[in-house]
């Protein structure tokens, strides 16, 4: 049985732990509103330029002539895996929930006979990856020592996967990211980002626009123009999820965390004071014990 001596250093070590869990908490939610207002605010841009693309790429559905980046390959044997996860750990699930969503999509392409190659964006997702398919890791962008994402960041990645699809390293590139709902609720998500495909907006409003436009310059002018672009502005977005999902999920944790630290101190104070009323009912029987003998 540990000595009060022992039970009260614990106590203390418990206290001091809580108050750190407390303090990331409160920095958490701080950063979180402003993150969220991000997140929020590039939804819009990223919907409407799918819009504008799937509008514009519709007329190349199926023709040889289609841009490389609407139109592919023609092959999907190479696939580039972007997993894009935090810098930081002490958020519960949120990297590793995206970094299993990754792996179990390497692992079924794997499978199918297809070659799996990863780039990963945020060091914990690198860490995790690389203890299964650390061979399959062709390079890893941080951003550790930046402290707010910005477009420029999303551009050196957007950069990095054009350079290797033009250079013909892979046919098929998927980006997984977090997809911020609420400080509870962060859902893992795929995205095929090359050849382009475009998600219908959350509202469930339709893609395809309702009048007929004309473009200046043509469609092939603005396909060149747009469709490189939207590998950034895509990417972009899925790292301002990813930063309001990392805070929500590391706020979410450490609430929980401070939580369990009040009750371990709870039940810690409960075995330390038992144990000393225990140690000074010992010592006065020794007591009246000794005075009875005299």
């Amino acid at each position: 049985m540990a000595s009060l001596k022992d039970l009260k250093n614990r106590i203390s070590s418990v206290k001091s732990t809580q108050k750190i869990t407390k303090a990331m908490q409160m920095v958490a939610a701080a950063k979180l509103r402003r993150a969220q207002e991000a997140a929020e605010a590039a939804r819009p841009y990223a919907e409407r330029m799918g819009e504008v693309l799937n509008a514009l790429g519709a007329a190349y559905a199926g023709r040889p002539d289609a841009p490389a980046l609407l139109g592919g390959t023609g092959d999907d044997k190479v696939h580039l895996l972007v997993v894009a996860t935090g810098e930081r750990g002490l958020a519960g699930g949120f990297n590793s929930s995206i970094a299993r969503m990754a792996r179990d999509h390497a692992r079924k392409l794997l499978a199918e006979g297809k070659t799996v190659k990863f780039l990963t964006v945020g060091r914990k997702g690198n860490d995790i990856l690389k203890r299964i398919y650390s061979d399959m890791i062709v390079d890893t962008i941080s951003f550790r020592e930046v402290r707010q994402i910005g477009y420029e960041n999303a551009a050196t990645v957007g950069e990095k996967v054009l350079e290797m699809y033009e250079a013909g390293e892979f046919d098929v590139a998927t980006l997984f990211f977090a997809r911020f709902r609420s400080v509870i609720a962060q859902v893992p998500t795929a995205q095929q980002l090359i050849p382009a495909q475009f998600e219908a907006p959350e509202d469930g409003a339709a893609v395809a626009p309702s009048v007929d436009y004309e473009y200046e310059p043509d469609e092939e002018a603005i396909l060149k123009d747009l469709l490189p672009r939207n590998i950034s502005v895509q990417i972009f977005k899925a790292l301002l999820e990813n930063n309001a999902s990392f805070f929500g999920a590391q706020m979410s944790a450490m609430d929980n965390a401070t939580r369990n630290a009040g009750e371990m101190i709870k039940k810690l104070t409960l075995v330390y004071n038992r144990q000393r009323q225990a140690q000074i009912t010992k010592e006065l029987i020794e007591i009246i014990s000794g005075a009875e003998a005299l």
